[in-house]
């Protein structure tokens, strides 16, 4: 077997071929070929595969994976299309992706949507050409029409399950997390509330405003009061204080659909001068690493967005591979902190 290619002055190193792999063991680039790509079985002897990978170790061989991918017409790359890079859940899916596709030698290209949960542009001359398939993030299907409509397999994430389009679905339990917030309040005494909705237009805070509205609607002497507002703490402050000065008896709890509309409505409460939680309880959602930053500290729905990214890339790779991905919502779970407490007597 031919030494190992060392660096000197007169000669640099120079990366080992298949050529130089084939000489070592004494066989043709085409057995170098088969044996590395694991094709060799009824038409190479055990003996030779052996020899092949044997001098392909002691080389220092790498296989040119381009050029193998190109073969096979896979670029292991993924899209993942999120609405905004300004919110931390997404980055957090993006890390829980990007884990487990560096796992399994594929890339991840994060691409935020210029129009968010609007219509994506395709950011690849043919995202066919430069993807084997696309996770989108809180958005619906027909949104991607330009990305899938290069007939990528498409894995939706936080999304509605009544969209047909994609081929598998993460989603958390969105409902049961504004019930454990709803059961919590309830449980501390509170009848009337303001729900601090986000006035984007999307199915993940579409599902929470209707289950918040089951959670009371059985209950004796509650009432809620609907505030759309932006994902701003400046509109959170704005739309909060709006509900909090409106007619009759003042709301004693405000459940936002996010620790951004919560962080607005405590300040809102403050610019009021009420107290949070002893006039005014407050809850968010999400549990990004604003809940802890604000005082009091959130009680919010704690989201395992590293986990809803990391089942978005084995869906993936099971469409891919032609495997059946793994189904059911993952749990949510309700993080209980100062923010919220008895209301005040009236």
């Amino acid at each position: 077997m031919s030494a190992v290619r060392r660096s000197t002055p007169e000669a640099p190193v120079t990366r080992p071929t298949s050529r130089d792999v084939a000489q070592a063991a004494g066989v043709s680039q085409a057995t170098v070929s088969l044996v590395l790509g694991e094709k060799w079985r009824g038409r190479v002897s055990e003996r030779t595969a052996g020899l092949v990978r044997d001098a392909a170790q002691e080389l220092g061989y790498l296989p040119n994976l381009a050029a193998r991918n190109l073969r096979l017409g896979r670029t292991r790359t993924a899209l993942l299309v999120v609405p905004a890079l300004t919110n931390e859940f997404f980055a957090r899916v993006y890390t829980g992706a990007a884990r487990v596709a560096a796992e399994h030698d594929f890339g991840v290209v994060l691409y935020p949507s210029p129009e968010g949960v609007g219509p994506a542009r395709d950011p690849f001359a043919s995202a066919r050409a430069a993807l084997d398939g696309v996770i989108a993030s809180s958005m619906a299907a027909g949104a991607l029409g330009a990305i899938g409509g290069a007939d990528l397999p498409l894995v939706m994430l936080d999304s509605d399950p009544a969209d047909t389009e994609a081929a598998a679905l993460v989603n958390l339990d969105m409902a049961d997390g504004m019930r454990q917030v709803t059961a919590h309040l309830l449980g501390l005494g509170h009848r009337r509330f303001v729900h601090l909705a986000s006035a984007v237009e999307s199915w993940t805070f579409e599902v929470r405003a209707r289950a918040l509205a089951g959670a009371l609607g059985g209950v004796p002497g509650a009432v809620v009061r609907s505030a759309p507002s932006p994902l701003t703490v400046d509109g959170a402050r704005g739309a909060a204080e709006a509900a909090l000065t409106g007619p009759g008896p003042r709301p004693t709890a405000v459940i936002c659909d996010d620790d951004i509309l919560a962080a607005g409505a405590c300040k809102a409460a403050r610019r009021l001068g009420l107290r949070v939680p002893d006039d005014v309880s407050v809850t968010g959602f999400d549990d990004l690493a604003l809940a802890t930053a604000v005082e009091p500290e959130l009680t919010t729905v704690r989201l395992p967005a590293e986990e809803v990214g990391a089942r978005g890339m084995r869906a993936l790779l099971a469409v891919l591979d032609g495997r059946p991905p793994q189904t059911g919502d993952l749990p949510v779970e309700l993080i209980t902190r100062t923010s919220t407490a008895p209301p005040p007597p009236d």
